[in-house]
């Protein structure tokens, strides 16, 4: 088994994907500021330090002996890069520059990189293939991509084999509900168990090719045991069906409020997944509805503990 090191594993996507390292019997090293995440998130079995990625000298500490690395620790929200573009780039780019140079001193075999369906911002046809000429149209999406271009850069240049996977709109079990930045479920799920509207962003119709959290932890796994992988790909991680900001409010159930769009965000997304088809043999399992039920099961579950 490996030894492997996860940033921003305490968080909503990162400890799922440690939930299953640590399943698979792999050793599991956490690196989390806890600015996104939760210590009760991380597996009792993997090894959590509260170390920045910013902090280059303290975090380079933690890359000694490390086989693989999972780099998903970054400010994830459009609206916070379009607010703080500063202060989400020195995160979004120099902290990922930092994990790429860290992972190259340590020797590490493979780092899996997490990049964004943002990158593609907005684009003329449906559905999202990689050979797509970026189009970012947020802070947000052109951090992500400058991270693809550093990804490439450290496989080519410096021999670190780097994939680049772009999710797209994750949603499951431990969403964050509780951030005025939450992803449109968690917010949903939030103003709903408060009596409130579900507020929607411009007309409801904008679509997006949902991503299953479960079914990106077994991508995430894929790209780091596939033998098609070289180094420099970027692979979409994401649903070929794609479904409404109005349809996803009516499977939560309640009245809708309409407010303006939010710069920032992409109008239409949907995945080609050929790629991922190809390269690790994936593609998501998880029927949207169901993906959808199991979360609000989880919400309903958590509100009855806080009572």
């Amino acid at each position: 088994m490996s030894k492997i090191l996860v940033t921003g594993g305490a968080g909503f996507i990162g400890s799922h994907l440690v939930d299953k390292l640590v399943e698979l019997g792999h050793s599991v090293l956490v690196l989390d500021n806890l600015s996104n995440g939760k210590k009760e998130n991380v597996n009792e079995k993997a090894e959590l330090h509260i170390v920045d990625i910013c902090d280059f000298d303290t975090m380079n500490l933690y890359f000694k002996d490390i086989d693989f690395v999972f780099h998903l620790a970054a400010l994830p929200r459009v609206l916070i890069s379009v607010e703080d573009p500063i202060g989400t780039s020195k995160v979004n780019i120099m902290g990922t520059i930092n994990v790429f140079e860290a992972s190259k001193r340590g020797g590490v075999k493979r780092v899996i990189n997490t990049s964004s369906s943002s990158v593609y911002g907005n684009q003329k046809t449906l559905p999202l293939k990689e050979d797509m000429a970026p189009n970012p149209v947020s802070p947000y999406g052109l951090q992500k991509w400058v991270g693809e271009k550093w990804a490439k850069i450290y496989t080519d240049i410096y021999n670190l084999p780097v994939v680049s996977i772009r999710p797209f709109n994750v949603y499951g079990t431990r969403i964050d509900v509780n951030s005025d930045y939450s992803l449109v479920l968690g917010r949903f799920l939030k103003q709903k168990s408060l009596g409130n509207p579900l507020p929607i962003n411009g007309d409801g119709e904008q679509t997006r090719g949902y991503c299953f959290v479960g079914d990106l932890v077994k991508a995430f796994i894929k790209a780091m045991e596939s033998q098609k992988i070289k180094g420099g790909e970027v692979i979409n991680a994401g649903s070929d069906k794609s479904y409404s900001i109005n349809y996803l409010a009516d499977l939560i159930g309640g009245e809708k409020v309409y407010g303006p769009e939010r710069p920032g965000d992409i109008r239409h997304t949907q995945a080609d997944v050929s790629l991922a088809k190809e390269l690790l043999d994936w593609e998501p399992k998880t029927d949207f509805k169901q993906g959808v039920e199991e979360t609000i099961r989880w919400f309903n579950k958590q509100m009855k503990n806080e009572k």
